[in-house]
């Protein structure tokens, strides 16, 4: 088979299985036959359709979970960073179901990339608590959380599968004013990848936000890393109140 050839062999696979998932016949976290199965489905060898299915992946079609295999991917969430959104009350207002869990809660020591963005002097120490976040069953979400020990004594004893917002609000007094955001395409490396069950090196999308509460003090910040085919970022400047409740 000539390059040429395998280029429109890998489109035709595309487009079948496209359509079989705009059909509805391969539904949201439906898991795709293996590589070799669908290899003799469409009678090609393993390169094409790795070609073809990277494709669709790239257009968020379907996504892979290292050591899983492939699956149709679910509708994207609709994500606004601008807004500090009760993660759970924000899924659920799209109908979807959500889960967090928490994989540690500890004091570290402030990295100098930390204390520039925090404004700490060298030496600080942070609260670092790390989540993970599934949206319908589906691991979409690895989140650092930043927070300065001093404005939040004893919280890392606290229940953090909940909304870090609430308890901010009901045992710090605190709530938050405004953020300062950035959205980076990256890469998923060691925890990260780990965590989302992505392979070394796979795409992903990382937003780092630095909060502030009401009266313009530095609180904490955020390292979110998602899958990037699982969120559609969306930002209208001319909002005046947000989609969903504030918090996070």
């Amino acid at each position: 088979m000539t390059t040429e050839q395998a280029f429109t062999h890998a489109a035709l696979i595309r487009q079948a299985i496209e359509q079989q998932i705009s059909s509805g016949l391969l539904r949201p976290g439906h898991k795709l036959p293996s590589e070799r199965d669908l290899s003799e489905l469409f009678a090609t060898t393993r390169i094409t359709l790795k070609e073809a299915l990277q494709a669709l992946e790239a257009e968020g079609k379907i996504y892979r979970e290292d050591r899983r295999g492939w699956f149709v991917a679910p509708p994207r969430l609709l994500y606004n960073p601008q807004y500090k959104s009760h993660f759970h009350q924000m899924v659920t207002a799209q109908q979807r179901q959500v889960e967090t869990a928490v994989l540690s809660a500890q004091t570290v020591l402030a990295t100098p990339a930390l204390c520039q963005e925090l404004e700490l002097p060298a030496l600080s120490r942070l609260h670092e608590i790390q989540r993970l976040r599934r949206i319908d069953g589906r691991v979409v979400l690895f989140v650092r959380h930043y927070l300065k020990p001093e404005i939040f004594p004893g919280i890392l004893a606290m229940d953090l599968t909940q909304s870090l917002t609430l308890i901010y609000e009901t045992h710090y007094g605190l709530s938050y004013g405004r953020s300062r955001f950035d959205i980076i395409p990256t890469a998923a490396r060691g925890e990260v990848a780990q965590a989302l069950m992505l392979g070394e090196g796979s795409p992903i999308l990382l937003i780092s936000r630095v909060n502030f509460d009401q009266n313009g003090r530095i609180i904490d910040c955020d390292q979110e890393y998602w899958r990037h085919d699982a969120i559609r970022i969306s930002i209208d400047s001319s909002l005046v109140t947000p989609p969903f409740p504030l918090e996070k």
